[in-house]
């Protein structure tokens, strides 16, 4: 049950906190005066209209904005908040708030239960155990034959549900033997175009003599430094004259050092603590002796093979061609080379005989269908059953003559089932039978979906209904049908309506009054929970229109005849 409502610069509402109770809400008022804003509110916390729905609802101006909603905790929702691990400590009371913020003109939205995160789809999986918002404008989703059977198997509750978890089982196992047996079949068929191929791969490969991964880089950087050999090799020259060879005017930087250190050693006889000094003056000369060694073992190795950069070159063309060819990086080519030979060594690709997988197909395939008929008889009770509910409840409303079937016909095996529904409606004495997105008119529709919920009430999780204008389009004795329908699914449901008949509302336990004002040239949404006979007498006058004195008694009659 839904037990408040605050709102923060939502729409036309600058700032608003509604207490809810139990039993049957409406809320009426002018058109345009912000009623559906109750609604949108709703929607909004609870999931939809997550992006740019959720900016248009935002007050004109604001940086940010809030919805919070409270609603007491059963047992179904507590068992939900355990499962996906959300923590409220023994509370009897779940906080659902959702928050928006503009941030570099980006609108970022959060939501938390009882002060901790959570996300979208999480919320849109707890909504059905809080809230079911009809609106006139779902009657399009009536007329799709996946939505007709969802709610079948709501009607059938836990005795459906168990089976559909059967039904799945024997599903999914069935279609991963039909997956095997498929792609057994490909490689049967395509075994020998694919001995071909890999052994065409193979001897690529091979006669490539391909081991190292990264031998395409290694080879680059060889390349590299064979093709600036020429500029290497001066280089080291001058390093040579330099750091090695000697000249009558210019001695080599080993000289220096041999005569530092003859100098040193003189010195330190003299005085001894420049031992120290002349040990690591022998490492420094050390260290640069071993530098140029490695330098000229680098030399030679460039100088021993003048012919090396077109083998590089080959090398490297020859790779790059099996790359190309590929479409494989190197560590990718010899990856494939690996595995196919793993394969080829294995004897055989299939993992099991065709005949054997052929014969497990068959088997689960009829443990499948044997599950989906049984599926299909159940569904057939719980639609038998929902027709006749169904009728009862219409019949009331205005639909003395009402004719409802629920027509089945065989689809394409799923994860569902193997069914295929469709509701088959007539409204009037003579009609046939025909679906109901032809023939039923607006009000019939929205008759039928009062009447839906109703049935579906009694065996949904969700505690709180909220009704859009489900009476629009009908009148009189209708109006008054739909009026105590609604009071009598307050009894076990709490319901709210946004409604313009004053029948409906005269019959309401709480009437909440929406109007709109402008205050320093803003215009504001303001909700006025009704106290009193004089204040609903009042409001209901306002909807029931024409001459004041005459609507204003004919208000007073319906508050104190309770729309009877």
């Amino acid at each position: 049950m839904l037990l408040s409502l605050r709102l923060y610069n939502i729409a036309l509402i600058d700032s608003l906190e509604l207490s809810l109770k139990k039993g049957f809400s409406v809320f009426t008022g002018e058109t345009g005066a912000g009623k559906s804003i109750f609604l949108s509110a709703i929607d909004s916390l609870l999931g939809r209209g997550f992006s740019s729905s959720s900016s248009r609802l935002i007050r004109v101006g604001a940086q940010e904005a809030s919805i919070e909603g409270v609603f007491t905790l059963d047992s179904e929702v507590k068992n939900w908040l355990n499962e996906n691990s959300f923590d409220f400590d023994d509370h009897d009371e779940l906080v659902i708030s959702r928050e928006w913020k503009f941030k570099d003109d980006r609108l970022m939205s959060r939501i938390r239960f009882n002060g901790q995160i959570a996300n979208r789809k999480q919320l849109l999986a707890l909504r059905p155990l809080l809230v079911d918002l009809v609106e006139q404008g779902q009657s399009h989703h009536l007329y799709s034959s996946g939505h007709q059977l969802s709610l079948i198997d709501n009607f059938g509750t836990d005795e459906i549900d168990k089976l559909l978890t059967k039904v799945k089982q024997k599903w999914d196992k069935w279609y991963s033997s039909h997956i095997a047996l498929q792609i057994a079949q490909k490689e049967f068929d395509n075994s020998e175009d694919e001995f071909i191929a890999i052994q065409s791969f193979l001897d690529d490969i091979n006669s490539a003599n391909l081991d190292d991964p990264q031998e395409d880089l290694i080879l680059t950087k060889e390349q590299d430094r064979l093709v600036h050999g020429v500029r290497i090799y001066e280089s080291l020259l001058s390093l040579f004259n330099r750091l090695k060879e000697n000249s009558d005017n210019f001695p080599s930087a080993l000289d220096h050092f041999y005569y530092c250190i003859n100098e040193l050693k003189i010195i330190s006889k003299l005085d001894s603590s420049l031992t120290s000094h002349l040990d690591n003056l022998f490492e420094l000369s050390n260290g640069l002796d071993q530098f140029l060694k490695t330098l000229e073992s680098y030399q030679m190795v460039l100088e021993s093979d003048p012919n090396k950069l077109d083998d590089v070159q080959n090398r490297l063309s020859l790779l790059n061609r099996l790359k190309k060819r590929y479409d494989l990086d190197l560590p990718g080519i010899i990856n494939r080379r690996d595995s196919y030979l793993k394969e080829l060594s294995s004897g055989n690709t299939l993992k099991c005989s065709l005949k054997d997988l052929e014969q497990q197909e068959i088997a689960f395939r009829l443990e499948r269908d044997e599950i989906n008929s049984s599926l299909t008889k159940l569904r057939m009770k719980c639609a038998k059953k929902l027709e006749d509910n169904l009728i009862l409840y219409l019949q009331p409303l205005g639909l003395e003559n009402i004719q409802f079937k629920v027509s089945f016909a065989s689809s394409i095996p799923s994860s569902l089932g193997a069914d295929s529904v469709e509701f088959l409606f007539s409204a009037n004495e003579g009609q046939p039978l025909a679906s109901l997105s032809d023939i039923a008119s607006g009000g019939e529709l929205s008759r039928f979906l009062l009447a839906l919920t109703s049935v579906l009430a009694e065996v949904s999780g969700s505690k709180t209904l909220i009704f859009d204008e489900i009476d629009s389009g009908v009148s009189g004795r209708v109006s008054t049908a739909i009026a105590k329908a609604l009071k009598n699914l307050s009894r076990y449901k709490q319901v709210f309506c946004i409604t313009h008949q004053p029948l409906v509302a005269a019959l309401a336990d709480h009437h909440f009054s929406v109007s709109k004002t402008v205050e320093n040239g803003m215009t504001n949404s303001k909700v006025l929970l009704l106290q009193g006979f004089q204040e609903r007498k009042s409001e209901i006058a306002k909807l029931a229109g024409g001459d004041f004195e005459q609507a204003s008694i004919f208000a007073a009659s319906l508050l104190d005849n309770k729309a009877a």
